[in-house]
């Protein structure tokens, strides 16, 4: 694997990239919201996204592609903060990043987002890019990691650690603020809807918006920056080991062997629609 000055690709220099794809064809695209998020910047969650994906990059010899930000957010659309952008927009502008990537040589596109209702714009973005043009490009659903590895995620206290983790790994810490007076756990105004809630898959069961601005979420107290960086170390090393975990490596070879079983069930199946579309461009 190469030494490279950044993997970043908006940070890179156009030649950096043509001589990148000389030899890999790997792109991480982690996706995220802008919302309210307790004591922490209303980007966080895009952050971890990033994080993530840059971690993954290392480990795969990967690009990332930042910048990101303004996805569907959902319940917290009552926020002053949130910026709120439909799912339907965020598929069609999604799905043409990921066009534009194929044509500059990305094949192997990996989309990763740690935002709940992310699924809902990137999964359907997913399957028609693949029936557009036989590619498979793929979804790693970060919440869903977390699910598989519980050991590392013991208690809600393990995700405020990743979150100021993420900022640490984008060199971004001191956009973390020291604050106080947002830890007060209650239970959210919306709870009594929990049997409509638990009838789909994390927010996609029914349309609703938080009515508290803490339904979103209490976040620990950050009195000073010992606490902080103490945070920031423990989160960084759980986001190291859940990559680790993931084995990247694996997963983008993966998706090459995926490709090429998919070009043999077109020549199979010639009505399938990604045959079809590539037959008659």
């Amino acid at each position: 694997m190469e030494e490279m000055r950044t993997r970043i690709l908006p940070k890179m220099l156009n030649k950096e990239v043509q001589d990148y794809l000389q030899r890999n064809d790997v792109i991480i695209v982690p996706v995220g919201t802008v919302e309210m998020h307790g004591g922490f910047p209303l980007d966080c969650e895009t952050v971890i996204s990033e994080a993530y994906a840059l971690k993954m990059a290392e480990a795969c010899d990967g690009l990332v592609l930042t910048g990101l930000p303004y996805f569907y957010a959902g319940a917290t659309a009552s926020g002053r903060g949130t910026v709120q952008v439909s799912i339907r927009q965020g598929i069609d502008y999604l799905g043409a990043v990921a066009r534009s990537l194929l044509r500059l040589g990305f094949k192997r596109q990996v989309y990763l987002s740690f935002h709940g209702p992310a699924h809902m714009t990137i999964c359907p973005m997913i399957r028609d890019f693949y029936d557009e043009t036989g590619v498979p490009i793929l979804y790693m659903d970060c919440m869903m990691q977390m699910g598989k590895n519980k050991d590392l995620f013991s208690d809600m206290s393990i995700f405020h650690d990743i979150t100021v983790g993420a900022y640490q790994i984008m060199n971004r810490i001191d956009d973390v603020p020291l604050v106080t007076g947002y830890s007060d756990y209650k239970p959210q105004s919306c709870a009594q809807f929990s049997d409509l809630f638990g009838l789909g898959y994390q927010s996609a069961a029914v349309g609703y918006c938080f009515g508290d601005n803490q339904d979103h979420m209490p976040t620990p107290d950050i009195p000073d920056m010992e606490t902080r960086d103490k945070m920031a170390q423990k989160g960084a090393e759980v986001i190291c080991k859940m990559v680790e975990r993931m084995d990247m490596p694996h997963v983008v070879e993966q998706l090459q062997k995926l490709e090429e079983y998919g070009l043999e069930n077109e020549e199979k199946y010639p009505w399938m629609p990604s045959a079809y579309n590539r037959k008659n461009k």
